[in-house]
């Protein structure tokens, strides 16, 4: 085992999670994919893969347990993938609609999407506010995309009557959260340890804070 195959295994096994042999081998494939891709389109401003495995694969991997209890997601400002291709690898009974409006890292995550045939991706290029979902989702997941606000403002017509927001952010966003201003009611925050990572990382699951009129 490689001694990047062994950090992906480690720290997974420290979130509490036991890859399977297929999945271990997709999330590799797509780090190769990654460091492949981002020499000539820059998708990621991390260049060493050792840095990618902690601050990406591991990252992603640390909102696993999450998002057990919803089928329908999509990850908005997706970038090369994050968190949405990890989730999709680990969860492929779940359907995963990954949205970015830059055309190098949509292309990007075809030739993943085809790679590792993950037939339960969707790619879309585009504005998240131009974008109108056949189906509302069960959870909007974001990660440092934009403040709360904007978050919620941006991509609340995205949302199933009873869905949520995921946001994953570094440090606690107390300003983000008073900006809110009641429109959005944080009922979860969940300090993560990423496994190589320093730094704060936190998850903020939000639900309106008034039911909308029917």
């Amino acid at each position: 085992m490689s001694t990047l195959e062994q950090q992906l295994s480690q720290g997974a096994e420290a979130l509490g999670i036991e890859l399977t042999a297929a999945q271990h081998s997709a999330l590799m494939d797509y780090l190769s994919l990654l460091q492949k891709w981002n020499k000539a389109y820059n998708l990621t401003a991390i260049r060493k893969a050792e840095g990618m495995v902690s601050l990406h694969l591991l990252d992603s991997l640390a909102v696993h347990s999450v998002v057990q209890d919803v089928d329908n997601i999509i990850d908005v400002g997706t970038g090369p993938g994050l968190p949405g291709i990890v989730l999709a690898i680990m969860n492929p009974q779940k359907r995963f609609t990954l949205l970015d409006s830059n055309g190098k890292k949509t292309r990007f995550l075809f030739q993943v999407k085809t790679a590792l045939t993950l037939d339960n991706v969707s790619i879309v290029n585009g504005r998240v506010e131009a974008y109108h979902p056949p189906q509302p989702f069960d959870m909007i997941i974001s990660r440092a995309f934009a403040s709360l606000a904007d978050m919620t403002g941006w991509c609340h017509h995205l949302r199933a009557d009873d869905g949520c927001f995921l946001a994953m952010k570094g440090q606690y966003p107390e300003q983000e959260i008073a900006d809110l201003e009641g429109k959005f009611l944080v009922t979860d925050v969940t300090e993560l340890t990423v496994p190589g990572v320093e730094g704060q990382r936190h998850l903020l699951r939000l639900v309106p804070d008034i039911a909308p009129a029917k």
